[in-house]
């Protein structure tokens, strides 16, 4: 029966996160890019002093709000997904994760600006928003809000909240020899007491965890590629060389090996970055700013570490160890933990072990904070959130023991159905991101340090569906 189930899932899967995933994420994102004048590159260097902004406001602070969307973006797909996207579309995927991430961080950029204006008050002081809520508040659908917000409730909160612990288990069963019960025991009692204390404790152990964590992983990609400088030229031409068919493919067959190339290197890309997928809307919603365009231009910049720069420390790491081995079968961590063995020595095993393990827990407390946003849209009953604090720690602990095939397969479909819907909404909505981005850039060029928003920016019959107790 399961396999009946999975097969079913898997071809419902595989139309809605193939090519016409890919088609409608990179077609988004060079649309906004078009829209917004090349905001990525324009507002680069203004988006990396934003994260100088800090907590001398209430509420949860703009960077917290920042990490908190990186905690759920860097997670193990950036070790085992970019090892996996090597050794299925060869070295040219990663110059197409590059290209995805740049186009990538203009949907970012709109998703985010948009789940500022559109967030409410919440009862706890800080704000909730995100799709679900600008798709009821913007466009009138209080059904297709709560078709966003199942979808993620399901995708976020369970499955790839399991998917994250069984990479845990796994990862630490291999470095130390651990039982995975006993791990899941471990990850259900470190998560519940943060959990619990809700979205403004999650951004509080967030901020910590991912820089820590990202600078130590960094800093080993920084020393192997000092350490073979000579052969970063040649190692970024065999990529160039990939990614457009010039190199001579396995088999003879170039055409296929490009396909493959951009398949894979656009995929891994957006479901790392998950830039357009609508699940970091949800953490930039929560943040306290003067502006909408604050924390879009942060949550741009979140696009940006994930892929160009924590993937790309893993791919030169990996082609510049001698273990990467064209046409071999695909492979994940194994991959990355190999690569840094032949770097380090042995010790590089069990560093991998614990840098997937506190890259995956900061998912696990990333992916809550978006499902417990769609919770409290759903319903703010406080006996359905424990409930469901009860049944994402349930899933940590299953996702520990067991194996997990068909809920990969339901998290594939559900990530699809987010974005598709998520999508047609940004766009849809588009005008009202780009009077927020205009109106700060008009209060910047007058000598403005800190641009603040009102509601005025907005048209009228906006306003009028905006809460009174936010902008």
């Amino acid at each position: 029966m399961e396999s009946w189930v999975k097969s079913m899932v898997d071809a419902v899967g595989g139309v809605l996160s193939g090519y016409p995933l890919v088609i409608a994420l990179l077609g988004a994102g060079l649309y906004f890019t078009v829209r917004f004048g090349g905001i990525q590159i324009r507002a680069f260097a203004h988006s990396v002093r934003l994260l100088r902004t800090s907590g001398d406001i209430a509420g949860i602070s703009p960077f917290q709000a920042f990490a908190t969307g990186l905690a759920s973006r860097v997670g193990t797909g950036n070790i085992a997904g970019v090892a996996v996207a090597l050794t299925i579309g060869g070295p040219g995927a990663i110059f197409w994760m590059w290209m995805t991430a740049l186009l990538g961080m203009a949907s970012a950029f709109v998703e985010s600006t948009l789940a500022q204006i559109f967030k409410v008050a919440h009862r706890d002081n800080t704000f909730r928003g995100g799709p679900a809520y600008y798709i009821q508040l913007g466009l009138g659908s209080r059904k297709f809000g709560v078709v966003f917000a199942v979808a993620l409730l399901f995708t976020f909160g369970f499955a790839l909240n399991s998917v994250q612990s069984h990479s845990i288990a796994e990862a630490l069963e291999a470095s130390f020899g651990w039982e995975r019960q006993w791990i899941g025991i471990a990850l259900v009692l470190m998560t519940a007491p943060i959990i619990y204390g809700g979205v403004r404790r999650v951004a509080r152990v967030a901020q910590w965890i991912v820089p820590v964590m990202s600078v130590a992983y960094l800093g080993l990609a920084v020393f192997v590629c000092l350490a073979n400088l000579h052969e970063i030229p040649g190692m970024i031409a065999l990529i160039w060389r990939h990614a457009f068919g010039l190199e001579p493919a396995a088999g003879g067959i170039a055409g296929y090996a490009v396909g493959q190339a951009v398949l894979m290197g656009v995929k891994r890309g957006l479901f790392s970055n998950e830039a357009g997928m609508g699940s970091a809307p949800n953490a930039a919603a929560v943040a306290t700013t003067r502006h909408p365009v604050q924390q879009g231009l942060m949550q741009m910049l979140g696009v940006c570490f994930d892929t160009i720069v924590v993937c790309s420390a893993t791919a030169f790491m990996i082609l510049l160890s001698g273990e990467f081995m064209p046409g071999a079968a695909p492979e994940g961590a194994v991959l990355t933990q190999r690569a840094l063995a032949a770097h380090f020595g042995d010790w590089a095993v069990i560093f991998t072990g614990l840098t997937v393990f506190f890259l995956a827990y900061s998912s696990v407390l990333g992916n809550y904070a978006y499902a417990e946003v769609n919770m409290d849209y759903m319903t703010q009953r406080p006996w359905c959130l424990h409930v469901f604090r009860s049944l994402v720690l349930a899933a940590v602990m299953l996702g520990s023991v067991a194996s997990l095939p068909l809920v990969w397969s339901f998290a594939d479909v559900g990530t699809a159905l987010m974005a598709f819907i998520n999508l047609i909404a940004i766009a849809l909505l588009t005008r009202y991101a780009l009077l927020a981005w205009r109106d700060y850039q008009t209060q910047r060029k007058a000598g403005v340090a800190e641009p603040v928003f009102t509601r005025d920016v907005l048209p009228p019959e906006l306003r009028e569906r905006l809460p009174k107790d936010v902008w």
